[in-house]
């Protein structure tokens, strides 16, 4: 389904919608869970457009009711819990084709990643992205924290992030404990927080505790029915399905790069003189090879 959306925008699906139906195909396909066990009235009510609304939008897309098209998402959802990784391995070791198409495994990733960033570009929100970049060059201080493969998305958006402006970290720096990098924060400030399903308790639990002391959370995940979702000010949604053995971060890494050079715009000259001094020590402690 999530595909299809991507088809129809590029104008390559035998179906076609107008942009308001193909907007809320495109949210109704962020938040399975959600449309697996809603009524359509309740799903309407959520996106704000008219039951009837959606009855003639499924139609369109070849479904004979809403219950029809409901059901899809409830085969998703009955088969998407448990065992997370090693299905994801089964169906790589699993797959068709040629055992020995080395290629072809990197191409078949290459353009699942693309797909995945079709899939948050069609539900990006400009006031939101410039609402966010606009609290990142603002705060005080900016923490991130994301755990186990997660953490490298936070970790790059913590390297991006301070190249531009000052006091960026992780929140789980070395030698210091998340209590305590909490304690820190105070109101104004900023924690980014990322996971996907299966969600991290952990993550869940700090954005909770941050959201609940006034500190500002912008979370990064792959759907509103996210835990993360509830507890943050700013939410973005960035698809994962692929064919990796575990979650695909490709899109994650050009959206953190896209709001770094966002949040480097907002700050303007700050940014360059950010980038200038930072320039000098290397130089001084002649890091780079010339």
């Amino acid at each position: 389904m999530r595909e299809l959306v991507v088809r129809i925008r590029r104008g390559e699906a035998e179906v076609s919608l107008g942009k308001k139906a193909l907007d809320v195909v495109a949210r109704l396909v962020d938040r399975p869970e959600e449309v697996a066990v809603r009524s359509i009235t309740e799903l309407a009510g959520c996106l704000s457009v008219n039951a009837s609304t959606l009855s003639r939008m499924v139609r369109s897309l070849g479904y004979s009711g809403f219950s029809d098209f409901q059901s899809v998402f409830r085969e998703r959802i009955a088969g998407a819990h448990g065992n997370f990784y090693s299905r994801q391995a089964h169906r790589l070791l699993d797959a068709d084709g040629d055992t020995d198409d080395y290629v072809g495994v990197v191409v078949q990733l290459a353009r699942e990643s693309t797909a995945n960033v079709d899939g948050f570009l069609s539900q990006l929100d400009a006031t939101e992205l410039r609402q966010a970049a606009r609290l990142l060059a603002r705060a005080r201080r900016v923490r991130l924290f994301g755990v186990r493969q997660i953490h490298a998305v936070t970790s790059l958006l913590s390297y991006g992030l301070s190249l531009v402006r000052p006091d960026v970290s992780l929140l789980d720096a070395p030698g210091q404990g998340i209590a305590e990098a909490l304690a820190q924060m105070a109101k104004g400030d900023v924690l980014v927080v990322s996971s996907v399903k299966p969600y991290s308790r952990r993550v869940a639990e700090v954005a909770r505790v941050a959201s609940e002391a006034g500190i500002s959370v912008i979370a990064l995940t792959d759907s509103r029915a996210s835990p993360l979702a509830a507890r943050a000010g700013h939410a973005f949604f960035i698809p994962h399905q692929s064919s990796f053995i575990s979650n695909s971060i490709g899109a994650y890494v050009v959206f953190c790069e896209g709001l770094t050079n966002l949040v480097a715009k907002e700050l303007g000259g700050k940014a360059l003189r950010a980038l200038e001094r930072q320039e000098q020590f290397l130089d001084a402690l002649g890091i780079e090879m010339r």
